[in-house]
């Protein structure tokens, strides 16, 4: 896994995720607490209620990329542009600053006056903009989009995603966005939760990942909390599962919180990085078939062999012993690990690629073998993403 540098921070594997709080300078916004358009009051936002209660980076937004408001075009941003240069020079260096536009004249004009990071929610729509990132050697955001302007985030389906973010490439330091949220009003709750649960398969790119699910009602749905007031518990259980999947920021109007259970989930989640004097190594844990396939695939590997590196685990309960025995000849000879109890019900685990083969032989012994095959095969599709 790459690392980008930010300040005087790290950002990937073995680091602690960091904390991006959103302050909008602009009169409209999705969420009001973070929109403050005058620079008295935005430089005190960021100070007390950003930087002040654990951000790490500040991300300053000229206008809403809400799709209920119009699209302001660059120049509209550059104007404002002066007033969140003054923020950055009222508060001095206390944080990290990144711009959120889809212009790279916007973007180039902010490096030159002191921001730090690009944070493009256009993913380099804009043709010039993976170029100003490389000129100015900055680390830059790349929300997952298509290659549009006027429709930032306009992304449905999975594929969709991996092919916008592969789209125009990347730079050194690039930082991967893939884009949670009502970016078109053709994409549903579901698709957002099924990117959600498939999040860690954004790691096959070998980049830091941000996320930013922060009061989305396809979260407040599940708990029936359709205000933005009350979605910040929801947030917060996504926040941890984000940080175990493998998230490295976490973009958020609710710092304090975020950030403590950002730490929370670190400090107890997987351990994925091990680590000596020359070798990094990550380590997956109950990776999907889905997962191994991008992985193999964009290191030039045989995709169809992920079946073999992927495990399911099973406990079957209700089996007679004469099942028991029967499965116990099977897997001896595929060895795969058996603890056999009649009483305490049968463990059983191996690679996706032999369980189907032990379930192809089996199937049809018996009607309770016969109901554990079906199982097998049914884990292997919802689990190992067949």
């Amino acid at each position: 896994m790459r690392t980008v540098e930010l300040g005087d921070f790290t950002v990937g594997d073995g680091y602690r995720p960091r904390i991006m709080g959103v302050l909008n300078m602009s009169p409209s916004s999705g969420w009001k607490p973070s929109m403050h358009a005058e620079v008295k009051d935005a430089a005190r936002f960021a100070e007390e209620e950003l930087i002040g209660e654990g951000a790490d980076i500040v991300d300053i937004g000229l206008q809403s990329a809400n799709i209920k408001y119009d699209v302001l075009p660059a120049e509209k941003e550059l104007e404002r542009l002066d007033k969140a240069v003054a923020v950055i020079d009222e508060i001095g260096d206390d944080a990290v600053f990144s711009i959120e536009t889809r212009y790279a004249d916007v973007a180039e004009e902010a490096l030159t006056r002191g921001f730090d990071i690009v944070n493009d929610v256009a993913g380099f729509a804009d043709p010039r903009m993976r170029e100003v990132c490389e000129d100015y050697d900055v680390p830059n955001i790349k929300m997952a989009s298509p290659p549009d302007l006027q429709n930032p985030g306009a992304v449905i389906t999975m594929d969709e995603t991996f092919d916008a973010l592969e789209r125009g490439g990347f730079t050194d330091k690039t930082i991967l966005d893939p884009s949670f949220g009502k970016w078109t009003p053709e994409k549903t709750f579901a698709d957002d939760r099924e990117r959600f649960r498939r999040l860690r398969e954004f790691r096959a790119f070998n980049r830091p990942l941000l996320t930013a699910t922060n009061r989305e009602d396809f979260l407040g749905d599940i708990a029936g909390r359709m205000e933005n007031e009350d979605q910040l518990p929801v947030s917060l259980a996504a926040a941890t599962m984000e940080v175990e999947s493998g998230a490295h920021i976490i973009r958020t109007h609710d710092v304090a919180e975020t950030r403590d259970v950002a730490l929370v989930a670190h400090a107890l989640g997987t351990d994925r990085l091990v680590e000596d004097d020359t070798v990094r190594v990550v380590e997956y844990t109950d990776i999907s078939r889905r997962e191994a396939e991008k992985q193999l695939a964009m290191r030039g590997g045989d995709a169809t062999s992920a079946d073999a590196g992927v495990s399911l685990s099973f406990v079957a309960e209700g089996l007679e012993q004469r099942d028991i025995d029967a499965l116990e000849s099977v897997c001896v000879e595929y060895d795969v690990p058996l603890a056999p109890s009649e009483s305490a019900g049968v463990f059983l685990s191996a690679s996706v690629a032999v369980l189907k083969q032990v379930a192809d032989e089996i199937s049809g012994a018996s009607d309770n073998l016969t109901e554990l095959a079906g199982s097998i095969r049914r884990a292997a599709t919802k689990y190992a993403g067949e």
